[in-house]
């Protein structure tokens, strides 16, 4: 609390102080510069100055501060001759538009340009200079940044620009860069004053995913200057990357200033990779510090893919182990041509009379020598004359790859003069000479709109951005060494997606001179008929191609799923189509029905011939023994159990399968009927013979006849509900077998099945159980026991029937179910009418009355 307390108290005393000063300098009203003004490495009066910031150096020298007095100025070393000639561009077209007519006749453009020095922080510093003019005082009556430039052009990188940006947007000024292509310089909320002439990375990222996909690689790694320009754009190609199902095994940062720890860590990363692509994402400073490493340790046989920031620089192509770089494919800045440009660039001695300092370094830095011979102190330099030959020089300076960026220098120079123009009021002569505020002159900048002289137009969209073309660029080595850009495409944002990516129909150069396009991918394609999965731990590009399964198929190569056949199909043995499925049941065709179709008629046959044998021995006392009439019925009805078993072969239908169920049932009962009146008719004959019995009375013929009838009418009755509630109908089963169809008729109610099975089988055992009471009646006369063995027979081919049906699968059901009908009909037919058609046929003398009358004992 006391600390509190004793700090407000001097907070209050320096407050008073500051009034006090303010007060007893009320009269001067003055605000003073703090620090050394930041001279302007070229300069130039004019009506109107233009500022501009280039990199005239890449370095800068390290001076450890003592602290006991002011830092130094930053020394500035490396001279970079790409600064000078963006410097040059700019220069050219201020005197163009100064010698011009058409464009702010009768005002005169000078320039103020400074060096960043390659420091974000310098260039801040100078970005400052330009817009409060640089002067020494100021007092407090003028406007705020009253010595302003109307706009800034230049700042080669991102990060710079970034900074500037921020600085400088409260206060309006323009920057127009022409090589700062950082998609986040689109943001206006926070960039709000910054325009460019050079394509956004935004477009730049896509169009590089989309160039990898239509390549066919999947699997890729990359590399990333480690600033504003590289780390955003690899988010963006990331981003795209992934929607197009691409996948980065590795991506790693690097800037010339990393430790050669970095630079281990990132060759032995590529070595141990297997990706054969790798995205550089690389200004052409890191670019240039790489190739010497990759060369060293003989990273070749690696497809590289480039931006616009290094794919056409002349310097890299002919840095030392350029060769490993051979085959490299990328974007760049659409060509361009500036008339008289060249010319120009090449004569720098006006720089002499603007920047004095900066002409005498890259004059004896260009041809060796030195101006003040003097002053030399050792060495073998010679005296510079200040005439020698620049046209005759083979330096980075000569090299006129980078027109395309020059242009963008030359762009945003004239749309700087095209708005100045148009708020002039310029006709035949500027009206005004005095540029209207910064935020005017922003927001008309936004909006301007023209062509140059050569043709192209120029404009800014609501981003500041302007449109997004691209050259695809291959590197075609010569047999020289020298390497040759070759055009193979165009990439155009401002068509629909689908043809924003236009490629050359030739054969491209691949790395290793190969002719083929390499392949980049962590797994193959899966063929038809397969699926991918994942493989654990790794990107979705990495996976494991696993056969379909059964049933299931794939038509198209890298599918994630197999589609499961329709139930009435079933996959081919390569899995990628599904065929229909073999229908089966029992067909007359077929060994096993042809069989039983034999089987049956064969057993109608029989049991029609034994009908006939009867018929004509229909007055013998072994026919007339017992109800003739019943034994013709139970041949009739034993006839068309044989028949019945036609109606389960063949293709189901819905009568079949309705007729087949209640034709067995009723012609079965029919027949058991038959017997069991037989039986009771056997039993009723012995129990007449007894004296004072009148059974025969009661269960004459006709009541043999009734008895037969009632359980017939029972099992009808039973059929027609079945029928009538849920009857059978045909059914496809695909349960028993995977690759087949088994027609089959549904039982509809299983309820109706075995209720008419069950009531057979009732049947048929009061049946056994009467005969087995009748079986000690005397021999001659007993048929009682042929009964019983038969309905023996019967009720073990139905109660072995029953668990068969159930585990049979398909057809062989239907042919159990066959069997069992033939099976229990033979035995009633064997059993009851053979014993007696032999003695009819073979054995005539036992077929007498007599004979029949006997008793044994």
């Amino acid at each position: 609390m006391l600390s509190t307390q004793r700090w407000s108290e001097q907070g209050l005393a320096l407050l008073q102080l500051l009034l006090v000063a303010s007060f007893s300098r009320a009269e001067e009203r003055e605000c003073s510069l703090m620090g050394e003004p930041e001279e302007p490495q070229l300069f130039k009066t004019g009506d109107i100055i233009l500022g501009g910031i280039f990199t005239f150096h890449s370095s800068w020298r390290n001076i450890e501060s003592t602290y006991m007095h002011r830092p130094l100025p930053l020394q500035c070393t490396s001279l970079n001759f790409r600064g000078f000639q963006f410097a040059q561009a700019m220069l050219f077209a201020i005197e163009e538009i100064n010698n011009s007519t058409d464009i702010l006749p009768g005002i005169e453009l000078g320039y103020k340009i400074y060096d960043e020095c390659g420091s974000i922080a310098r260039a801040v510093r100078v970005a400052l200079s330009l817009i409060n003019g640089n002067e020494d005082t100021a007092t407090m009556s003028e406007k705020p940044c009253s010595g302003s430039v109307p706009a800034i052009v230049g700042v080669t990188s991102s990060s710079p620009c970034m900074a500037i940006s921020t600085v400088i947007g409260p206060f309006h000024t323009p920057l127009v860069s022409h090589f700062a292509t950082c998609a986040c310089l689109s943001d206006k909320v926070r960039y709000p004053s910054f325009l460019r002439t050079i394509p956004s990375d935004y477009y730049q990222s896509r169009a590089l995913a989309q160039m990898v996909k239509h390549f066919g690689w999947t699997w890729v790694g990359a590399i990333r200057s480690n600033d504003d320009y590289g780390n955003n754009g690899m988010a963006i190609f990331t981003e795209t990357a992934t929607q197009l199902g691409i996948c980065l095994e590795y991506s790693l940062p690097f800037i010339r200033t990393d430790p050669p720890e970095q630079k281990q860590k990132i060759i032995e990363t590529i070595k141990g990779s297997t990706s054969k692509v790798i995205i550089a994402f690389l200004n052409h400073m890191d670019m240039d510090v790489l190739i010497e490493e990759f060369a060293h340790h003989n990273l070749t046989g690696y497809q590289w893919v480039g931006t616009e920031g290094w794919i056409s620089d002349s310097q890299i192509a002919i840095a030392k182990g350029h060769n490993i770089l051979d085959g490299s494919i990328g974007l760049a800045i659409r060509k361009a041509h500036v008339t008289g440009l060249r010319m120009f660039m090449l004569d720098v001695k006006p720089l002499n009379s603007s920047g004095n300092k900066l002409f005498t370094e890259f004059w004896e830095t260009t041809f060796g020598c030195i101006f003040n011979h003097v002053k030399q102190t050792g060495g073998n330099l010679k005296g510079c004359t200040g005439y020698e030959d620049l046209t005759g020089m083979k330096n980075s300076f000569n090299d006129m790859s980078l027109m395309p960026i020059f242009n963008n220098v030359y762009k945003a120079v004239y749309a700087v003069a095209h708005t100045l123009h148009n708020i002039l009021g310029c006709g035949e002569i500027c009206s005004n000479t005095t540029a209207s505020d910064q935020q005017v002159i922003l927001q008309r900048l936004k909006q301007i709109r023209f062509k140059t002289k050569e043709g192209e137009e120029v404009y800014f969209n609501e981003n500041g951005d302007p449109a997004a073309k691209y050259d695809i660029i291959n590197w075609l080595p010569k047999m020289d060494g020298s390497v040759e850009f070759v055009t193979i495409g165009l990439y155009d944002a401002s068509l629909p997606e689908d043809k924003q990516l236009n490629l050359d129909n030739k054969t491209f150069n691949w790395a290793n001179n190969s002719k083929q396009v390499p392949v980049s991918v962590c797994s193959g394609t899966c063929a038809l008929g397969t699926r991918k999965v994942l493989q654990k731990g790794k990107p979705v590009c990495c996976y494991d191609c696993i056969p379909c399964a059964e049933g299931e198929v794939s038509n198209t190569t890298d599918s994630i799923t197999c589609v499961r056949c329709h139930p009435e199909f079933w996959s081919n043995e390569r899995r990628d189509e599904c065929e229909k499925k073999e229908t089966e049941f029992l067909s007359y065709t077929e060994i096993m029905g042809a069989i039983l179709t034999l089987s049956s008629l064969l057993g109608a046959c029989l049991t029609a011939t034994v009908a006939l044998i009867f018929f004509r021995h229909r007055n013998t006392p072994i026919v007339k023994a017992n109800n003739s009439e019943l034994s013709f019925l139970l041949l009739f009805s034993l006839t068309l159990c044989f028949l019945c078993s036609l109606t389960f072969i063949g293709r189901p239908s819905d009568w079949s399968c309705m007729l087949r169920h209640t034709a067995f049932g009723i012609t079965f009962v029919l027949c058991i009927s038959c017997v069991l009146g037989k039986t009771l008719a056997v039993l009723m004959a012995f129990k007449a013979t007894l004296p004072g019995s009148n059974l025969m009375k009661w269960f004459g013929p006709r009541r043999q006849r009734i008895v037969v009838l009632a359980f017939t009418f029972i099992q009808v009755v039973i059929c027609i509900v079945w029928l009538t509630a849920k009857p059978p109908y045909p059914f496809k089963n695909f349960r028993h077998f995977k690759d087949k169809i088994i027609l089959e008729c549904a039982l509809g109610s299983p309820i109706g099945f075995w209720a008419v099975l069950g009531y057979i089988g009732l049947l048929a055992l009061l049946c056994f159980i009467l005969a087995f009471l009748a079986r000690k009646l005397p021999d001659n006369f007993n048929e009682a026991k042929f009964i019983t063995f038969s309905m023996l027979i019967f009720c073990a081919v139905w109660m072995t029937f029953i668990p068969a049906y159930v585990s049979s699968p398909g057809k062989f059901s239907v042919a159990v179910e066959i069997f069992a009908i033939l099976a229990s009909s033979f035995g009633l037919l064997f059993c009851i009418f053979i014993p007696k058609c032999y003695i009819i046929l073979l054995k005539p003398e036992r077929n007498t009355k007599k004979n029949m009358m006997d008793k044994k004992s």
